[in-house]
């Protein structure tokens, strides 16, 4: 009955999670990737750039640290700005992006052959991601979760994967098909299909994206509703 209770008051729930995915992505499923500082946990920057904290007032010394291994990084948070030590970090720009998770599945139809991405393919996804969307993505993020892909006329054209991970949620993460390749319905069908591999493990797919992104009515569409605010505060060494 002790145990119990003490587990209770110490587990957090799935909304807890949600308000701050990557600090407690970094606490489950990938923990063996956190670099911990204080209030403020980070991933090795090989494998992703961001960082996420609890108290954003006990902040400045673990951002000092982190900017030394790596020249910029994210802080993602829904609501909470770190501080800072001006004469090491600056804030370079903000992103404002939003939240969404699942609420009911749409099962389309999926005509393509989707594969699961092996090791083979880090040079590929790390290419085609860095051409549609430059200036994040690390090869080692291949090894947060699973990636997915079609192939066409002998290349990859067109992938999604999974980023950050609890043992509640999985979230759906680059999403990218080479521009040559747009309007045939890849990233539908690979959204659909990542969906199912998470539904499997019983989990609760979500994403993230920007505001405005012309991206989110194919998400509201495909079943996920927008929940919150969540932002890209990023810093640069100065």
């Amino acid at each position: 009955m002790i145990a119990r209770f003490i587990y209770s008051f110490f587990m957090k729930t799935l909304e807890d999670k949600l308000e701050n995915p990557v600090w407690y992505s970094l606490n489950e499923t990938h923990n063996k990737f956190v670099i911990p500082h204080d209030s403020v946990q980070f991933y090795q920057p090989d494998v992703c750039n961001f960082g996420a904290v609890l108290d954003s007032t006990k902040t400045e010394k673990s951002l000092n640290a982190y900017s030394k291994l790596v020249e910029s990084f994210f802080i993602v948070s829904e609501n909470k700005t770190p501080i800072i030590d001006t004469e090491t970090v600056v804030l370079e720009r903000k992103i404002d992006g939003c939240q969404m998770v699942l609420e009911n599945f749409v099962d389309i139809k999926i005509t393509e052959d989707i594969v699961q991405l092996t090791e083979n393919y880090i040079d590929d996804v790390y290419n085609l991601i860095w051409l549609v969307m430059p200036g994040f993505y690390r090869k080692r993020g291949f090894e947060m979760g699973k990636y997915f892909g079609i192939f066409k006329d002998n290349k990859l054209v067109a992938i999604t994967g999974q980023r950050m991970q609890t043992d509640d949620f999985i979230e759906i993460s680059g999403v990218v098909t080479h521009p040559d390749y747009t309007g045939n319905g890849f990233a539908k069908q690979l959204i659909t299909h990542t969906t199912k591999a998470i539904l499997k493990e019983n989990k609760l797919p979500i994403l993230h994206t920007n505001k405005g992104n012309l991206a989110i009515p194919l998400y509201k569409r495909l079943g996920f509703k927008l929940t919150r605010d969540m932002n890209w505060l990023l810093y640069r060494r100065k």
